[in-house]
């Protein structure tokens, strides 16, 4: 497995590099640690620019340190560039299976002003991608029991996601909640829905929900059958909800106290997304502890 953490001088970054150092992983796994000197900051400014990369040699460097002692192959990289555009960029050139990146957790408006570097990770990636957030008690606990909070609909990318999950070694203890939300209509739909009216029998709005309900139960099932045999413990709980997914999981996450929430993606990019949005995106910018977005 070959892991890229994308860190700069943030205090965000240090939950990174602590998660992947506590983390148990894959056997032969690569760690690869990447700084990118943000030329929208130095450009222009050639003095401050060998200041700005020293400084990324320096933190690359002090991580690599971190992380040696896990036993783990690192690999330490910086490059001058846009961190948005650079990082997936070199996550795509070094084949990476998953890239780390921390939140800084700006408020909705400075969000839409200014953008994220994690929002443009989440998005542009070609690999899955977590950000990175201390737990619910403000410190970070993967090398403690962990509580992971998997969503599926039983879609392709969902069953992709348990899969990941199921097939990774987690700290002794940790649990694994599985959810369905059960949902008329999808809200990555790129039109919304028509509302329901005379001309749809009630009939046809029972079958609706029963199928919908069908849908979830499978996919909890499926969810279930991948866990058995692996060191997770199942939660109680396992539920199929009703309503927006992008709430429901966020609600349910906060209420269990849960470490890590991972979800699939459908792998939408562009101009799609832009109109159509993205559950996976919603879940990993709003939530309240990590988020993994688990691509094909």
């Amino acid at each position: 497995m070959k892991i890229l953490l994308a860190i700069d001088s943030s205090s965000t970054s240090r939950n990174v590099i602590h998660e992947a150092a506590t983390r148990p992983w894959p056997f032969s796994t690569t760690i690869g640690v990447i700084s990118i000197v943000d030329m929208g900051r130095w450009e222009g400014l050639p003095a401050l620019i060998e200041d700005a990369k020293h400084e990324a040699q320096r933190l690359v460097d002090w991580a690599a340190d971190q992380l040696t002692p896990c036993g783990h192959e690192v690999f330490r990289e910086i490059q001058l560039g846009l961190p948005k555009k650079a990082i997936p960029e070199f996550a795509r050139q070094w084949s990476a299976d998953l890239v780390m990146v921390g939140s800084h957790g700006q408020n909705q408006m400075i969000r839409f002003l200014l953008g994220s570097v994690a929002q443009a990770v989440v998005r542009n990636s070609p690999c899955s991608v977590e950000i990175v957030r201390p737990n619910p008690l403000g410190v970070n606990s993967s090398s403690q029991a962990m509580k992971i909070l998997v969503a599926t609909d039983g879609s392709e990318c969902s069953v992709k996601a348990v899969y990941s999950v199921a097939n990774r070694p987690w700290p002794l203890e940790s649990q694994v909640r599985i959810m369905s939300v059960v949902q008329l209509f999808n809200p990555e739909n790129r039109l919304p829905a028509p509302p329901f009216c005379s001309e749809y029998p009630t009939s046809s709005l029972e079958q609706f929900w029963k199928n919908a309900h069908i849908r979830a139960d499978e996919a909890i099932a499926e969810a279930r059958k991948i866990f058995a045999g692996t060191n997770l413990t199942m939660g109680d709980g396992n539920a199929t909800p009703v309503g927006d997914p992008r709430v429901i999981v966020l609600d349910e996450a906060k209420t269990w106290e849960a470490n890590l929430i991972v979800v699939g993606s459908h792998g939408r990019q562009g101009f799609d997304r832009l109109l159509m949005g993205s559950v996976s995106e919603a879940i990993a910018l709003h939530a309240h502890c990590s988020v993994e977005v688990i691509r094909r």
